[in-house]
């Protein structure tokens, strides 16, 4: 009988291991998944802030495209223009100079115009807009009209 107690006991005892066992096991479970959880946040706040540097990339490199595009479109306005005035042809000379005038001329009575604008108007959102507006016209008339420097051949 002392060995069928004994067994008894040896059986309770295994089982009262085992459920300690068990119950270990699922906590050490309950921390490795919790660790599993934070590294996995901190992984996809990682990839989250990776996302949002990429699409500030690609917003930059879009606003970099459109000046880009809005420049070389100035450029090909420039271009077109000072090709029109250089295909004047084959004209004397005083036409020539008189063709010459006009931008100088129509500046000169654009300026006065604003001038008068400015001098008699109350309102100064019109008198801003017509200061823009005549500085806008001087520089696109003038802007890029320097001469050239020469161009130097080695010697």
């Amino acid at each position: 009988m002392a060995d069928l107690v004994g067994l008894g006991l040896d059986a309770a005892a295994g089982g009262v291991f085992g459920l300690i066992g068990t119950a270990l096991g699922r906590v050490a479970g309950f921390f490795e998944r919790r660790d599993e959880n934070a590294q996995e946040q901190a992984r996809w706040g990682h990839e989250y802030r990776l996302h949002e540097l990429n699409m500030k990339a690609r917003a930059q490199e879009s606003e970099i495209e459109i000046e880009l595009a809005a420049q070389a479109g100035s450029w090909a306005g420039l271009k077109a223009s000072i090709a029109a005035e250089a295909s004047s042809g084959v004209a004397s000379r005083w036409v020539i100079n008189l063709l010459r005038l006009v931008r100088p001329s129509l500046t000169f009575l654009l300026w006065i115009i604003t001038a008068g604008i400015f001098l008699q108007t109350q309102n100064q959102a019109i008198a801003e807009a017509a200061v823009f507006a005549a500085t806008a016209a001087t520089l696109w008339w003038f802007g890029d009209r320097a001469p050239k420097p020469l161009s130097r051949s080695p010697s």
